[in-house]
């Protein structure tokens, strides 16, 4: 090769500090991937990487052990053991088969394991079967053991570099489709480097009997550029780690994005709950003042009216008193009858805005009250069971269940179209559970929440209700499946 320039002399000399920054930039590389694939990502790049922080890590120690073994044989002048090169030879063919699997990932995409595991086991057996006859004799010569490096270069990291190298490249397109241009770059930064560290620095490997090694090898690659093949390697070893270090922010943008995303959404849901806050009081107000027109116009057209027949009456009476004895006492019985319709009539109506068997009898006798009604005003069988002891229910859960029923079946008189519905009332261990349930024809629950249709605010209201208590009102319905309406509350509520 004839006289080193000094240049050549420096980096020969130096050899040494080169090993170590080439294993340096690797073990990083995968150092880093290796923290950073530890968060959870959906991104399949981050699946895809692992193998490539095995190849860093694995390739980044045997680079460091041969610095170790170049540093003994420098102080002790002796060559090192051939197990030592076997070593050497099984380290280096493993972070190979960690880049063909990376490669791989990137290529066929994480669904397909089949075909990925198929590639890498051919790759694998390709190898083997390759040092077997490489390695042919009991106890391989130096130049057998030279050889086997070299053909474990060309037959594992040159495929490797170029399947990586093409899986990068397919995966910028996916960064750019997916809105991450800069990260793109870095990965075409990165398909370059490795390109070039498999087709140039794995190339060029020492002189064997392998071809092409006696014609394009390492001794050719110094006399031509001027520096060694490792100085090479490493160059690109640093310019792959920068560049994959580099993209591994692709995941602190997704986390940005995801938590972008979920604030998005939080202040939509946000919205509508002012919206729906806002609906519900606007009806609730509503209500109230229909309730109010209600009771106002039953006292004007029920009660007014008979107390206002009874003040005629009673006018009357007066003055037939002492002309006409029997048709006062005639006039006394009438009367009578409509003081008696009167007060029905003012007990129907104080029974609708709070029933007294509420308080009186409890819930169960409450609702087996306004079961009764249900049935006769709107021909609807309504069958009430209850297993609880009343004294376990305060006042407040008391009348929320009540309300809840109210509520529960008159959404079911309005739209179920059921012929019969059924009422129950137990204790499941420290919980009080209503069950109202109907044989209607059902509907889309969660259609329904999220729709603008009217009677969502009653289902929304049921949920409120028992949410204002501590306790959980669930709808389950389906079309044509009927409804059930299940509250559970906590029976040691106070």
């Amino acid at each position: 090769m004839g006289v080193l320039t000094p240049f050549q002399d420096f980096f020969t000399n130096n050899i040494i500090g080169v090993f170590f920054f080439y294993g340096l930039a690797f073990f990083s590389m995968g150092l880093a991937v290796l923290l950073e694939i530890s968060h959870s990502s959906e991104l399949d790049f981050a699946q895809a990487l692992k193998p490539l922080a095995g190849f860093g890590l694995v390739h980044g120690f045997h680079e460091w052990l041969e610095m170790g073994f170049l540093i003994h044989s420098r102080l002790t002048g002796k060559v090192e053991a051939d197990w030592v090169f076997y070593l050497r030879l099984f380290l280096l063919g493993i972070s190979f088969l960690f880049l063909v699997a990376f490669g791989a990932n990137l290529i066929l995409g994480m669904q397909k394991i089949r075909q990925r595991t198929v590639m890498l086991a051919v790759i694998a057996l390709l190898w083997g079967v390759g040092l077997i006859f490489v390695l042919n004799d009991p106890i391989p010569t130096r130049a057998q053991l030279i050889a086997a490096d070299v053909y474990t270069r060309y037959s594992l990291a040159i495929p490797g570099a170029v399947l990586t190298t093409w899986g990068l490249l397919l995966q910028r397109k996916r960064f750019i489709e997916a809105g991450m241009e800069s990260f793109g770059w870095d990965v075409a930064g990165a398909a370059v480097a490795f390109a070039l560290y498999g087709g140039i620095g794995q190339l060029f490997a020492s002189s064997s009997t392998i071809f092409p090694s006696p014609f394009i090898n390492s001794a050719l690659f110094l006399s031509w550029f001027g520096i060694p093949i490792q100085v090479f390697r490493a160059l690109m070893a640093i310019l792959a780690a920068f560049f994959i270090i580099r993209s591994l922010r692709a995941f602190d943008e997704e986390n940005q994005r995801r938590i972008q995303a979920l604030s998005d959404a939080q202040k939509v849901e946000q919205q509508r709950l002012r919206d729906l806050q806002g609906e519900l009081l606007r009806r609730t107000v509503q209500a109230q003042e229909l309730e109010r027109q209600r009771i106002a116009r039953e006292l004007h057209d029920e009660t007014g009216q008979t107390l206002t027949a009874l003040g005629l009456g009673l006018s009357g009476l007066s003055q037939s008193i002492p002309t006409k004895p029997s048709q006062a006492i005639q006039q006394a019985q009438q009367l009578r009858q409509l003081a008696g319709n009167g007060l029905v009539e003012l007990q129907r109506l104080v029974s609708g805005l709070h029933p007294p068997q509420l308080d009186e009898l409890g819930l169960a006798a409450a609702l087996r009250w306004y079961a009764q009604e249900t049935g006769e005003r709107f021909k609807l069988p309504v069958r009430v069971n209850s297993s609880v002891d009343e004294n376990e229910i305060s006042d407040e859960v008391r009348l929320t269940i009540f309300r809840i029923t109210q509520e529960a079946i008159t959404n079911i008189i309005r739209h179920a179209h059921a012929t019969r519905v059924e009422v129950n009332l137990e204790r499941r261990g420290v919980y009080i559970v209503l069950t109202v349930q109907d044989d209607g024809r059902g509907f889309d629950v969660v259609q329904v929440l999220e729709g603008s249709e009217s009677n969502y605010l009653g289902l929304l209201g049921m949920i409120e209700r028992a949410g204002l208590i501590g306790g959980t009102c669930r709808i389950l319905s389906s079309p044509g499946q009927g409804t059930t309406v299940e509250v559970q509350v906590s029976r040691e509520q106070k």
